[in-house]
């Protein structure tokens, strides 16, 4: 196993999947500072964001777990395609917060226009 969380491994394989770290942040529900601290090995991934990051790289989680550092377990194995759909789901919670945002702004500038 890897002492440390390998940057240059995971960086490869984001860019072979053509993904970025702010995708990483959405599928882990973190914030990109997080994810951030994942890669300077200054915070360790948990068993289950192990393998979200394994089905959004398309990687084996135990090769995912070798990589990110010596302490970090290797989940169990996901039902085929679970990986994949929470993923989605993290994306897609994402882009109804944005609408919610966009919804409670227009409400806002309505109830402005109104009373001005």
């Amino acid at each position: 196993m890897a002492l440390f969380f390998d940057q240059e491994w995971f960086d490869t394989r984001l860019k072979e999947a053509g993904r970025t770290r702010d995708d990483v942040a959405a599928a882990l529900r973190l914030s990109r500072v997080q994810v951030d601290e994942i890669w300077k090995d200054q915070r360790e991934l948990a068993p289950h964001e192990v393998g979200i990051l394994a089905g959004l790289l398309g990687e084996a989680p135990a090769a995912v777990a070798n990589k990110a550092g010596v302490s970090t377990p290797v989940p169990v194995a996901p039902k085929t395609g679970d990986a994949a759909v929470l993923a989605r789901l993290a994306e897609m919670e994402e882009r109804l917060k944005r609408i919610e945002r966009a919804l409670s702004d227009l409400q806002s500038l309505i109830l402005a226009t109104r009373n001005g």
